[in-house]
């Protein structure tokens, strides 16, 4: 499958048939294997192929990366829509391999992997995932990049963030939350008293919710 084989990747099998998938998406300077755990928290029943790919960059200080880094908010055009490309085919190579079509699969990241994540859900003309999530990153604000919120209306997206990120502010994540609620999505929230990580007390609120997004009929 040329799409999933361009990037390298980790695959969580689910137990039986798949019923989803949740395609998750690293932070600067680590590899597949860094969010590859939170699979099995986010699916404990298995009933989801779980994949964890690689950015496909090499920068100092070492570790894959999605987009050069600027200024935050601001990723790197031509490195952005490279990786984006990149993950769109990923995507639809997903579906070739499992048998898991776009609206059956939950795409989420941290910090650099929720800014792909946003972009692959909510780029104009591309097709919207069952359901997005992002962790402290940023909705992307780069030249040539269009936004549709259109058709948002019950949409749902999970979104977490440190009160006192000092890589990415919190005031990102707030922008985020307020601007896809507005348009109508709904958004779950969590603001946890921490830096630049994922709050381990979210992840069974984030199962919960990966079940709601992927259940018959959502």
């Amino acid at each position: 499958m040329a799409g999933l084989d361009d990037l390298a990747h980790v695959v969580r099998a689910a137990r039986a048939r798949p019923q989803g998938a949740i395609v998750l998406l690293h932070g600067r300077g680590t590899s597949e294997y860094d969010l590859a755990p939170l699979v099995d928290e986010l699916d404990p029943e298995r009933r989801l192929v779980g994949i964890t790919p690689r950015g496909p960059l090499t920068l100092p200080p070492g570790g894959a990366h999605w987009y050069v880094v600027r200024r935050v908010g601001f990723p790197d055009p031509d490195t952005f829509f490279a990786s984006l490309a990149r993950l769109g085919a990923f995507l639809d190579g997903v579906r070739d391999a499992f048998g898991v079509p776009l609206d059956r699969t939950v795409v989420g990241g941290f910090s650099q992997g929720a800014v792909m994540s946003h972009a692959l859900s909510f780029g104009a003309g591309r097709p919207r995932p069952a359901g997005t999530i992002g962790l402290s990153g940023f909705i992307p604000d780069v030249a040539g990049f269009q936004l549709d919120l259109d058709d948002l209306d019950g949409y749902p997206v999970a979104l977490g963030h440190g009160t006192y990120d000092p890589i990415i502010d919190v005031g990102f994540g707030r922008a985020a939350r307020d601007l896809l609620a507005g348009a109508g999505a709904d958004v779950t929230w969590r603001e946890s008293p921490m830096a630049h990580s994922v709050d381990p007390a979210y992840l069974g609120e984030l199962a919960a919710w990966v079940e709601r997004a992927l259940a018959p009929g959502s």
